[in-house]
C-alpha cells in the first residue's frame, strides 16, 4: 500500500496498514467504520513479503453497529479486527485480537506482534493461546512469524524492549524469572522462529529467560539496554496500554 504523504487522511492512514491488493476490500470495511472524534496515531512501518505498511498505533472510531459486519466478506471482517486490534480501549483489542490470532494471513501478523508489546496481561495470554506452534519447529505458524520478525529485525527490538520493560516495571513481583512472563515467553517464541529462519541466532534485547528481576542482569545487546534494576519507570506516549515507548535504560 502507498504510504500517504502530506496532511493526515483518514482512508488513506487506515488503507496504508494492509498490502495494495487489499484495497477494495480496505475501502469497503472503512465504509462500515463510525466517524472517530480523533485521527489515527503513531503509524509504524514495517514489511509484509516485501511491501512497507504503515499501522496505526491507535485508533478511536466507535465499533461498527452489530448488523454491519455480518455483510462484510471473510476478508474484510478480518481487516475489520485487524484495525480495532489497534483501538484505545483495551477491552476491544482482546476482543478483536481474538479474532485474528490464528490467522495465516501474513499481513495479520504485525498487529498480533505488536499486541505482544503491551503490558496488558489478558491480551498476552490471548496471543500464548492463538500461536501454539509458535513452539513446535518446521510448524507453518512458526514459519509465518518467523520470516515476518526476521524480515523486521528492528520493529522486534523494539518490541522485545518494551516487554522488558513491562515486566520490569509491573509483573516482575508475579513472574521472577522473565521466562515465566507471558510476554517474555512469547518473545523467545518469536526468537526462536525467526533464528530457524535464517539458519542463526538473533541478537537478544531482554534479559535471559532465566533471568531474575533481582539479578539486575542486562540484555546484551549493542544498543541502550534495559535495566531490571529497582527503580521507577516512565513513560512517552500514552497509558492506555503502550501507544508510546515504556523504557527503562541504561547507557
Amino acid at each position: 500500500m502507498q504510504l500517504p504523504h502530506g496532511p493526515p487522511n483518514v482512508p488513506d492512514v487506515l488503507g496504508a496498514a494492509f498490502p495494495a491488493r487489499l484495497a477494495c476490500d480496505v475501502r469497503s470495511v472503512l465504509a462500515v467504520l463510525p466517524d472517530a472524534r480523533l485521527g489515527p496515531v503513531e503509524p509504524f512501518q514495517v514489511e509484509v513479503q516485501g511491501e512497507v505498511v504503515a499501522i496505526p498505533s491507535r485508533i478511536y472510531n466507535e465499533e461498527p453497529e452489530a448488523g454491519l459486519e455480518p455483510s462484510l466478506t471473510g476478508t474484510q471482517r478480518l481487516i475489520l479486527h485487524c484495525l480495532y486490534s489497534r483501538h484505545g480501549d483495551g477491552r476491544v483489542r482482546q476482543r478483536r485480537l481474538e479474532r485474528i490470532v490464528s490467522s495465516s494471513e501474513p499481513w495479520v501478523v504485525p498487529f498480533v506482534v505488536q499486541l505482544a508489546g503491551e503490558y496488558v496481561l489478558e491480551i498476552l495470554e490471548t496471543i500464548g493461546r492463538g500461536l501454539p506452534g509458535l513452539a513446535v519447529p518446521g510448524s507453518a505458524q512458526r514459519r509465518l512469524y518467523g520470516e515476518f520478525i526476521a524480515r523486521n529485525a528492528v520493529f522486534f527490538a523494539r518490541t522485545e524492549r518494551r516487554v522488558a520493560s513491562y515486566w520490569s516495571c509491573y509483573y516482575r513481583g508475579k513472574y521472577a524469572a522473565f521466562g515465566t512472563y507471558p510476554g517474555g515467553a512469547l518473545v523467545e517464541g518469536f526468537r526462536a522462529a525467526a533464528s530457524e529462519q535464517v539458519g542463526a541466532r538473533l541478537p537478544r534485547h531482554t534479559p535471559s529467560p532465566s533471568a531474575n528481576a533481582a539479578s539486575g542482569q542486562r540484555p546484551a545487546t549493542s544498543g541502550p539496554v534495559i535495566s531490571v534494576r529497582q527503580t521507577n519507570c516512565w513513560t512517552s506516549g500514552s497509558n492506555d496500554g503502550s501507544a508510546g515507548d515504556l523504557l527503562e535504560v541504561a547507557d
